[in-house]
């Protein structure tokens, strides 16, 4: 497919009555981001004889697309996207979705403001496919030649908008609710998320049972204590009850920790913690008409790519109670045969998170990252895209 029918399929956009269920979800802007058409005309031309469609996407070629989460945000995000097509659009059709201003609270916060889950995950969600707005018009044959999508927890409904598994304003509504149910959740308990960098000796399974023991002794009925993220080799996000964190980060060195920091956010995301949030997503996303994504999309709950859109449904709601197995999704992603040229890789979303996890994980895949800057306009990030 020519770079100028990728531009073509891409501006056409969402038309009003296109593809839509029967559901109530407002209707996005006309000329909004929908790389639905654009993934399915490049679907339709691989169809084509298997040898011309290798030539023309050698894996050097191809390109991997991944969305940041929650704890990513940072305000003025959004600032050096304004001024390519249809972002304003964009968070004009969130602000009808959310009932607030999106755009001026990613822009001027306050920061405390940003942080509340209800807030965060909306303005990620948003901000990281108006990124995507971005990448389209600086390189259009990135988005052509994409052939894998992952995102980090709230990150992944971005990615799924992004491959056509659902639409922007259905994705935003289901954010929107996951987002107060788990800041419901959240303030039920005091509980966090801690990140810790290990070695190979380090002991988490022991680290989290020996913090739960702790909690007991404090009154603490049923604690939790458990790892929530997988991230890069000897390094994870652990969730639990406050007490429990504060109990690993005061004996870090009995379990071999070289360093743990508290994650900004405001409760024990991944774990049993989050079960009051099930119910309403589960409620929301049966009234989407899901559909079978059009580049493969990695689960935070199993690390391998969504086959058939009913999986979607249940691991969405699954993820949010499930550790996110980032390490394992990387190393599906990426694995390939020695030799073997790897993909471009764009993080499209507020920080540099997932470069940095990638790095760990997988430098030579990491040689080809490159980041689409969300804040002020970075004229060296732009040339290198």
């Amino acid at each position: 497919m020519s770079v100028r029918v990728a531009r073509a399929a891409w501006t056409c956009g969402w038309r009003a009555g296109g593809r839509r269920s029967t559901s109530n979800f407002p209707l996005p802007p006309p000329g909004a981001v929908d790389v639905a058409e654009l993934l399915r005309d490049a679907a339709a031309a691989e169809e084509g004889p298997r040898v011309a469609a290798a030539a023309r996407r050698l894996p050097g070629q191809c390109s991997v697309l991944l969305f940041p989460g929650q704890g990513s945000q940072v305000v003025g995000m959004g600032r050096g996207l304004l001024h390519y097509p249809r972002v304003r659009e964009l968070y004009a059709a969130a602000r009808r979705v959310l009932g607030y201003d999106l755009l001026e609270l990613s822009l001027h916060g306050p920061q405390e403001d940003l942080d509340r889950t209800v807030h965060c995950q909306p303005a990620i969600f948003v901000a990281s496919l108006a990124a995507v707005e971005k990448l389209h018009h600086l390189q259009p044959a990135v988005i052509e030649n994409c052939v894998a999508a992952a995102g980090f927890s709230v990150g992944e409904f971005a990615a799924l908008v992004f491959a056509g598994a659902m639409e922007f304003c259905e994705g935003l509504y289901a954010v929107k609710i996951r987002a107060e149910a788990m800041q419901e959740a959240s303030e039920a308990v005091p509980s966090g998320m801690l990140s810790v960098l290990g070695q190979p000796q380090s002991k988490f399974t022991v680290a989290c049972r020996e913090a739960r023991e702790h909690c007991k002794t404090l009154g603490i009925e049923n604690p939790v204590c458990e790892v929530a993220n997988y991230l890069f080799p000897d390094c994870r996000v652990i969730s639990g009850h406050l007490e429990a964190l504060h109990y690993l980060r005061k004996n870090s060195y009995k379990y071999h920790f070289r360093r743990t920091k508290m994650v900004p956010v405001s409760g024990a995301f991944h774990t049993r913690l989050m079960e009051p949030a099930l119910e309403p997503l589960a409620h929301v996303l049966k009234d989407i008409d899901l559909k079978k994504p059009l580049v493969s999309v990695h689960s935070n709950v199993t690390g391998n790519k969504y086959m058939h859109p009913k999986h979607i449904r249940q691991l969405l709601v699954q993820q949010v109670v499930s550790p996110v197995k980032w390490e394992q999704t990387m190393h599906a992603i990426y694995e390939r045969r020695k030799g073997t040229d790897f993909p471009r890789t764009f993080e499209v979303g507020p920080g540099r998170q997932l470069g940095t996890i990638l790095k760990s994980c997988n430098l030579q895949a990491w040689k080809s990252y490159s980041h689409v800057a969300v804040l002020e306009a970075d004229q060296d990030e732009d040339q290198n895209l």
